[in-house]
């Protein structure tokens, strides 16, 4: 069961990305001006990076609802990820980050405190 809870959070925090990304490529009005910072990118690049991230995500997680044994570990890394880039970003939006980093928190912690449990997948079933 938590394999379906994360691939579900999963499945939204990509689509909460891609919105993210598609907000900073058409127009970076609602992120701050980060002058000094060390990890400092144009809007639109950080748009393009969130795009495909989310576009990973909600993938993954329809592998992971399809049973692919792989998908488990992929999102344990895209997640991760996921969650460094939006540390990353957190200058730029820090609200829009910061709920970002709690759902791959909460991805994270169902994938991972579920690991031992079977893989899911359609033949289990009943």
């Amino acid at each position: 069961m938590g394999v379906v809870f994360a691939a579900v959070v999963m499945a939204v925090s990509g689509v909460l990305s891609i919105l993210q990304g598609a907000a900073a490529i058409a127009k970076n009005v609602p992120y701050a001006n980060v002058l000094h910072y060390a990890y400092r990118f144009n809007v639109s690049a950080w748009g393009w990076i969130h795009l495909l991230f989310g576009v990973a995500l909600v993938v993954i997680a329809v592998c992971l609802l399809g049973g692919m044994v792989w998908a488990r570990w992929a999102g344990v890394l895209f997640a991760a990820t996921t969650m460094a880039l939006q540390f990353i970003f957190l200058p730029y939006y820090p609200a829009w980050a910061l709920i970002a980093i709690t759902l791959d928190v909460v991805i994270l912690w169902a994938l991972l405190m579920h690991a031992s449990e079977p893989d899911w997948g359609p033949q289990d079933r009943r």
